[in-house]
């Protein structure tokens, strides 16, 4: 049966189930959940990704739960997993991402819609140049005060290659801490602050151009880099675009 009250745990998420025209059947999301913003307004908050109020869950009677296995707590999933289905994703490479929109397509019953979805971003990502050998070694920031990279085994570091760049950080794992002095003996030709989850902003571009002037330092869209729904229609040309931008700068 086609599920008619569906609560999502996982803001990408969120936004590919409302892309795929489930404006209706959305009940409860998190309150990281932005998008569509005149869409998620109307619905049930039922707390953040690893702090959910299973009260208000409860409340909702929900027939099925999208959730995912980095964004929130195992006990709080396995606690729901007693009383309704619940759809785990676990996204860690481009192609996870697009079996991932697949199968939630399958779930919600829009599976033409997903499959097209993903054969459209899949398509996207091929028209992108390949180097053989990326020349450019990024330090991606996703943290400050203490400052944390995105390191390998992250989507980051999947959609950072799938861009043609090089993790500087790809040799650590998940998202480490790293010191000025650290981020100095890597030599980084690029600094990429990411606009979330720490809102990094050109204010403080200043900062790690003080640490490595060798460097060259952007704020980046970080629901590009990290975001592995519908979101990822846009990545191929937001590539691009930084791609030619640093070319000319």
């Amino acid at each position: 049966m086609t599920p008619q009250r569906i609560v999502s745990l996982v803001p990408s998420q969120t936004e590919l189930l409302f892309d795929l025209g489930l404006d209706r059947e959305i009940i409860g999301v998190t309150k990281f959940c932005m998008y569509p913003v005149d869409k998620v307004r109307d619905k049930t908050v039922v707390g953040g990704t690893k702090t959910l109020h299973l009260d208000r869950i409860r409340a909702l009677r929900p027939d099925l739960i999208i959730a995912n296995k980095e964004e929130n707590t195992r006990d709080q999933i396995e606690e729901l997993q007693r009383h309704y289905p619940v759809h785990i994703t676990d996204v860690t490479t481009l192609p996870d991402a697009l079996t991932m929109i697949q199968d939630v397509g399958q779930c919600v019953g829009k599976a033409p819609q997903a499959n097209d979805m993903a054969q459209q971003i899949e398509r996207s990502f091929s028209l992108l140049p390949t180097p053989a050998a990326p020349t450019l070694s990024v330090a991606y920031f996703i943290w400050r005060k203490p400052y944390m990279v995105a390191a390998g085994d992250t989507f980051i570091d999947a959609m950072l290659t799938a861009a043609g760049f090089r993790n500087a950080f790809a040799g650590q794992t998940r998202y480490p801490e790293v010191s000025p002095d650290e981020l100095q003996r890597t030599r980084p030709d690029l600094i990429f602050l990411s606009s979330e989850p720490y809102p990094f902003a050109e204010k403080h571009v200043a900062e790690w151009r003080a640490v490595c002037p060798f460097a060259r330092v952007r704020v980046v869209d970080g629901e590009v880099f990290s975001w592995y729904g519908s979101r990822l229609l846009r990545a191929a040309d937001y590539f691009r675009n930084l791609h030619n931008e640093l070319a000319t700068t």
